[in-house]
Order: structure tokens, then sequence, then C-alpha cells
């Protein structure tokens, strides 16, 4: 399984002409290797190297130009030098510094390879004062799959086809919501998908499920540079399934002793190797979005059916036929916002949600997105309208009138008006297009229209 929106960008990548050496971000497991070798059946050569292996991180060690580096790469892999359709792929670069530092001169003097370089613990360097190639690199992020890449990875194609009709038709709505339920459930880890594209049998997962927490948690040691710090990452990864989608306080995070600086310094590696986000709040209804560190932030992990799985939950999804009734609706928000950070390629995308905090007068919007220069406030409820206070204060402070409500129900636009009085446009827009949210903004802000369809 991959992602077709990665290998479209892997594609536009490499027919560039003044193209760079790229850095593919991404957790471990989400399918970079296979993305990179996906691209490779349309060159004339791949070059493959594992940096964990010390065979393939012993060349970079020598003191090479990137020249005599490039040609003791293809002597020891039994390649051609010469051939000038040549994609090297450098995994786990993580592993040495030295072959983060080569990438500038792969760039610099090497300009007609192609060279791609991946490590979920990139950023990590940047502790160790590494000669990291800035200006001379290019980067690109991969997420677990979404939904629409779910779909197509089962074969349901015409659906595929239905959630880029804009507006979606109504006769599409509760097949699409069935499906999306199942993706709900199983989440997007390309490997647990194929598995269930194979077999569509859902009690074959549980054990690709525990290899991949077992393979998280036995990464700790390349995460931590001491056995205390180790510890407390350990703790976090474990207790960050319960807390997914709540908004955390750092001291005592998972019922622990911890302090606020340990946890704190634990999500910050664990932030560093793309396996959970913490996700701030802003205060103003304009832009620019900025978000307040001071205020607790909600917790958004790597994927959902992980989160599913290992806090015990996934027979509650299994059976549901609201998602916003499960967790408090903690389960379809959190999945709200891996839809909306798998959207955006870029390592600079955060999504954000507002909050007024304000003694006997609190108020809380799900997500918050900068559109048309205008902040847009979504709500992830299932509820009528008349239980969207939150938002009801958000616009009463907004400077246009544009909201965004994501639940169960079938797609329409109506005009609302707040308790003070403002009238504004609603777009209510079934979960399972939330990946879809920014052409629908697009739709909804340009257009002004106007549905029929009663909510």
């Amino acid at each position: 399984m991959f992602k077709r929106s990665i290998l479209s960008a892997l594609t536009e990548w490499s027919e560039k002409p003044h193209r760079k050496p790229l850095i593919l971000r991404g957790a471990r497991q989400v399918g970079k290797t296979t993305a990179v070798s996906i691209l490779a059946e349309s060159f004339e050569q791949y070059i493959y190297l594992n940096l964990e292996l010390e065979e393939d991180r012993h060349l970079f060690e020598q003191g090479y130009t990137a020249q005599e580096l490039f040609e003791a790469i293809c002597f020891l892999k039994n390649k051609d030098p010469q051939k000038n359709q040549t994609l090297l792929f450098i995994d786990e670069i993580q592993s040495s510094p030295e072959a983060v530092a080569v990438l500038r001169y792969f760039y610099e003097t090497l300009s007609h390879l192609h060279v791609i370089a991946a490590g979920s613990l990139l950023e990590s360097l940047l502790d160790r004062h590494i000669s990291f190639p800035v200006g001379r690199v290019e980067y690109l992020r991969m997420h677990p799959l979404t939904f629409e890449e779910f779909l197509g990875a089962t074969d349901e194609i015409q659906a595929v086809e239905m959630l880029h009709r804009i507006p979606m038709p109504v006769f599409a709505h509760a097949k699409l919501l069935k499906l999306f339920h199942r993706y709900t459930l199983i989440g997007g880890m390309p490997e647990v998908v194929q598995r269930y594209a194979e077999s569509k049998n859902l009690s074959r997962l549980k054990s690709i499920y525990e290899n991949l927490i077992t393979a998280y948690l036995d990464d700790v040691e390349k995460y931590a540079n001491k056995d205390s710090k180790a510890a407390v990452i350990r703790h976090v990864i474990q207790s960050a399934f319960y807390e997914a989608g709540n908004r955390i306080k750092m001291a005592g995070f998972g019922q622990s002793n911890y302090s606020s600086k340990d946890i704190s310094e634990a999500m910050a590696v664990l932030e560093k190797a793309l396996l959970l986000r913490r996700i701030y709040p802003v205060t103003s209804t304009q832009l620019p979005l900025t978000p307040n560190l001071k205020k607790s932030p909600k917790l958004q992990w790597l994927d959902t059916g992980l989160v599913n799985f290992f806090s015990g939950i996934q027979t509650e999804v299994f059976g549901s036929n609201d998602l916003n009734s499960l967790y408090g609706g903690r389960i379809i928000e959190h999945l709200v916002g891996q839809e909306l950070l798998a959207s955006h390629d870029s390592m600079l995308f955060s999504p954000y949600f507002w909050v007024r905090e304000k003694r006997q007068s609190n108020a809380e919007v799900d997500f918050v997105l900068a559109h048309r220069n205008c902040v847009i406030p979504i709500e992830v409820k299932s509820g009528a309208t008349g239980r969207l206070r939150s938002l009801y204060s958000f616009m009463d402070q907004a400077e246009h009138h544009w909201a965004v409500r994501l639940y169960a129900g079938p797609l329409n636009v109506e005009t609302v008006q707040t308790l003070q009085g403002k009238e504004y446009q609603l777009l209510n827009l079934p979960y399972f297009l939330a990946g879809r949210l920014e052409a629908y903004l697009e739709w909804f802000t340009q257009k002004g229209v106007r549905l029929t369809q009663s909510p």
C-alpha cells in the first residue's frame, strides 16, 4: 500500500530540471521505502542503501569526494556509474551524520543523479552539531493513508470518484459513511490496510498492530541519550493511546509522577520521530494564526487505527452508528485532525483549535483553518445547530460569515443565527469529506452556494 499523492509528488520532483536531493520524512512504517521503490520502476537503475547496515554506512566514513563516493557505491552494489537515469535511495540516513553532510555535494557536483534520503529521526541530528545541508535539499512529508487512499487500496474506485465530485451526490452518502466507519476502525497504516485489502478479515490485523507498537517501543533507545529518558519516552508512547484527542497537561501525564519538564522533553523527541504532535490553541478569530504555547494542547497520535486498537475500543467503533458518540467525540475529532495533517505535505503545516477561557464563559472550537484571508472555524458535532454554542461565540467575534460543521448527516448549507443575532452561512459536511475540506471551502466561500437539503 502507498500514498498516491506522495507518488505523484515524487514523480513531480524527479522531473524537475533543477531538483535538489529530496529528504522524505515520516514515521516508521508509513511506506517511505515502498513509495521510492515504485518510483524507481521508471528509472534505468536503482541503488538502495540502508545506513543501519555497517557495510553501507562505512562508505560515507572514508572521506571520499562525492564523485569517488558514488563510484564506490556503484562498485559495492554492482551498478553502472555511467548510466544517465539513476535513482539513489539512502534509507535510515540519520545513522550517519557524514551521509547527511554529503547531500550538499551530490547537489553541487552530481546534479544529474536523483538522490532521495529518508530517516524517521532526522531532526535528532540537529542536536548533535551536524553540518546540515540547509538550502541544498528539499523535503516531503509522508503520513498514514488517508480515507481516499484507503478507498483506492480496497478497490472502491467509484467511491473515490464520488469524493472528487463537488458537491458530492446525495446518493453516495450512505455508502461513503459506511466505508468511513471501516476506515475509522482500521486506520491508515499501510501494512494494516494491505492485510485488510487482501483478506477483508479484521481478526488478522491484531498481530500487525502489536508488531507496530513493539517496533516503536524498540526504537526508544535510538531516541533517548540515557536510560532515565528512555523510561519517560516509553511511558509517553504507552499512555498516548489513551490520551489521544484530549487536551493534556505535561506534569503527571498518564497518571505518572514525571515532571512537566520530563514529559515535555519526551514528547519533543516523539514529535521529531513524527509519532505524535501537540496541537495548540489560538485565541484570536483573525489572522495570523498564532498558537498560545502557554495553554494546554491536544494530543494527536500518528494513526487513529492504532489508537482504537491499543485503547481497546475497536468493538465500540465497529458497532457505532455515530462516531461522535465514541469517547466523547474524541475519536472522530482525532481522525479529522489526522485527515487535515495528511492533506498537507508541508513540514510546516499544523492545524490549530480555538479557545476562549474566561470565568463562567469558556468556549472551544475543534479546529480552525486559514482560508481566503479568514480564520474558518470547524466543529465536529452530531447534534442540531442549537448545540453549537462555541461556534456562535467564535462567529460573534469573526469578521466573516463562514463556518463548517463535520457530522454524520448529509452535505448542505444553511443560514444560522447566533444568540446575539449575527447571521452566518454554515457548511455541513459529512465526516468523510474532512480530507477534502480545502476544496469544499473554496467552493463554499467563492460561490456563495445555497443547498436546499435539510440538515
